[in-house]
C-alpha cells in the first residue's frame, strides 16, 4: 500500500509556489483549487493546475477540488481529471452520499478520456461536526476511497474553538477518523495541517500525538514543515531492529507449532508481529 508520510499543499493559483512544491523531498503535492484559492480566482487556478498538469512531469500529485454542494465541483474536475495525478482530494467531505457523487462524476470522466474507470483515489477531507460524525460511512463510501484525510482549521472552527499547541480540541476528531478508517478495512487517515508555521516544536509534537493515535501521515503548508513531520512518520532504527527481531523470532517459534512468545521480558502474539510487519511495510 501507499503510505504518505507527508503531503504539501500548494495553492493551485501560484505557479512559482507549484513548482517549488515539486522540487521539495516530500511524499506527495496537492495541488489546491479549494481554501487557498480566492473566488475570483478560481477560473485563472484552474487553468493553471490543469496547464501544470498537462505540460511538466508531476511528482506524485492529488488535487484537491471544491465540494460536491458548490458550484465549482463540476468544473474543478473537468480540469483535473487526468491520468498523470494521483487522484482527488475532495472538500468539505460530509457523507457518504457526497463522496459517491464525486465518485460518479469523476467515473464519467474517466470514461470519456479513457481512463481506466476507478483508476484516481478519492481522498474525502472531513473537516465539519457533520463529516466527523459520518466519518464510518464516508470511509466505506466506494472503492477508491483509501484513506480519509482531516481538516483541523475547520473542523475547531465548527467546534467554537481553536486549535491549540496541546491539540486536545482534536482527540475526538482524530480517534473517529482511526476508528472508520479500520473499520472500514482502508489505509490510516492523514492527519490535519498544523497552522503553526514558525513554531517547529508544536508541529513536532502535534505530528507525534496524530502518529501515535495511529495516522500515517500529516498534511502541511510550508516547506519548513517537511523534514520534521517526515522524521515523526518514520520508524526510527531502534523501532525497525525491533521490529525485525519480533517478526524473526515469531516466525521461528510459530514454525514449532508456537503461538505465543516471551521476547525482551513482553508477551508477543499475533497483534504484536502484524503491528511489527506494518512498521517494517513503511520502510522506505
Amino acid at each position: 500500500m501507499a503510505m504518505y508520510r507527508c503531503i504539501l499543499f500548494a495553492p493551485g493559483v501560484d505557479r512559482k509556489k507549484i513548482t517549488k512544491a515539486f522540487s521539495l523531498d516530500t511524499d506527495a503535492v496537492v495541488l489546491d483549487l479549494e481554501d487557498a484559492v480566492a473566488i475570483s480566482e478560481k477560473d485563472q487556478a484552474r487553468s493553471v493546475v490543469q496547464e501544470v498538469i498537462n505540460t511538466e512531469k508531476l511528482p506524485p500529485s492529488f488535487v484537491r477540488v471544491n465540494g460536491v454542494r458548490t458550484s465549482h465541483i463540476l468544473k474543478d474536475l473537468q480540469a483535473v481529471v487526468n491520468p498523470k495525478v494521483l487522484g482527488i482530494m475532495l472538500a468539505k467531505a460530509e457523507s457518504g452520499e457526497e463522496v459517491r457523487m464525486a465518485d460518479w462524476l469523476i467515473g464519467l470522466l474517466e470514461e470519456e478520456r479513457g481512463i481506466p474507470r476507478g483508476a484516481l483515489e478519492l481522498i474525502p477531507f472531513i473537516e465539519s461536526t457533520r463529516g466527523i460524525e459520518k466519518a464510518s460511512e464516508i470511509a466505506a463510501a466506494c472503492p477508491r476511497v483509501k484513506r480519509l484525510a482531516l481538516g483541523g482549521n475547520d473542523y475547531t472552527a465548527d467546534t467554537w474553538t481553536t486549535y491549540s499547541e496541546d491539540g486536545t480540541e482534536l482527540f475526538f476528531a482524530r480517534s473517529k477518523l482511526i476508528v472508520a478508517s479500520s473499520s472500514a478495512g482502508i489505509d490510516p487517515p492523514i492527519d490535519t495541517v498544523c497552522p503553526f508555521i514558525k513554531n517547529i516544536d508544536s508541529l513536532r509534537q502535534d505530528a507525534l500525538r496524530a502518529r501515535k493515535m495511529g495516522f500515517q501521515g500529516k498534511l502541511v503548508i510550508h516547506p519548513a514543515q517537511i523534514e520534521p513531520v517526515i522524521n515523526v512518520f518514520s520508524p526510527t532504527a531502534e523501532e525497525i531492529a525491533t521490529a525485525q527481531r519480533i517478526v524473526a523470532a515469531f516466525e521461528e517459534a510459530e514454525a514449532n507449532g508456537t503461538g505465543v512468545i516471551q521476547l525482551d521480558g513482553k508477551m508477543v502474539e499475533y497483534p504484536i508481529v502484524n503491528r511489527a510487519r506494518q512498521i517494517l511495510s513503511t520502510v522506505k
